[in-house]
């Protein structure tokens, strides 16, 4: 479907980088952008588009204040473009399709287009949208102020990336694969992409990873929902496969541990291919 698209950011070098990348999607039809909420509200007012593009924080509103704007009959996807990792559970709070860290990258723009797509395209996904977002604005609007308890939320489902010279980037816990070291770096691994990022395997495991994240060499750890199976090998090491066909070798020293892991967590049918 077409998608009337407004680009709301107090920036016009993000605008104008935005515009260039959404030049690549033909289903996008840019109607218009703004600098401000109220210039915003304007434009919504004389066009209605179905998308926007909407950056965070800006001088006087908020791009929080806009969404307040929805409430009724007219409930556009909303997908967050901001600089800032911080505000990303709020932003799916009040419903948001998308939320993109700056600079954007193509590929993460055409995936936030596609669900824009498909929630639009559906009339009762749009009823329940206008349903939810509605309760958490009227119901729950004292939780948009409490900043120290979003990034506790967003830290706890995220591995946040940051080194000082490039955005802060957020990789979701459940999308990683498995990380391995190179050096004084670590390779975070997902199915599209890899991120480096500068911490001690020891430092990960022990105080930042979650359970479900397990060593299974001095230089490398695995999530267990990502381990499709294990293949023996001599002297009780082991190769894990996996989902992405990805192998990996468990050495002695950590397969037993990882063994119980995926036996008490996946069940029945895993434990076939353990035995």
């Amino acid at each position: 479907m077409q998608l009337k698209t407004l680009i709301v950011d107090d920036e016009y070098s993000a605008i104008e980088g935005l515009m260039i990348r959404l030049e690549s999607f033909p289903q996008i039809d840019v109607i218009g952008h703004a600098n401000s909420v109220d210039d915003a509200v304007s434009i919504i007012n004389k066009t209605q588009p179905n998308l926007i593009f909407l950056d965070i924080e800006m001088p006087e509103k908020s791009g929080f204040e806009l969404v307040k704007y929805f409430i009724g009959n007219y409930c556009p996807a909303v997908i967050f473009v901001t600089a800032f990792h911080q505000h990303a559970v709020q932003a799916f709070e009040v419903k948001a399709v998308d939320y993109l860290l700056k600079p954007v990258k193509l590929q993460r723009l055409g995936e936030a287009i596609e669900r824009a797509s498909e929630r639009l395209s559906s009339v009762v996904n749009k009823q329940q949208l206008l349903e939810m977002r509605e309760s958490y604005l009227n119901a729950q609007q004292p939780k948009l102020t409490n900043s120290t308890k979003i990034e506790t939320l967003v830290e706890a489902n995220n591995l946040i990336i940051q080194d000082g010279r490039n955005p802060i980037q957020l990789v979701p816990y459940n999308d990683i694969l498995c990380i391995d070291a190179a050096g004084d770096y670590m390779c975070v691994h997902t199915q599209q992409e890899t991120f480096v990022m500068r911490a001690r395997m020891k430092s990960l495991e022990k105080d930042t990873l979650p359970a479900d994240f397990v060593r299974i060499h001095k230089s490398a750890i695995v999530n267990l929902k990502h381990v499709k199976r294990l293949e023996p090998l001599r002297n009780s090491e082991y190769n894990a496969i996996l989902k992405n066909d990805k192998s990996m070798k468990v050495s002695r020293t950590y397969s037993k541990e990882l063994k119980s892991r995926l036996l008490n967590n996946s069940g029945y049918l895993l434990s076939q291919s353990l035995n």
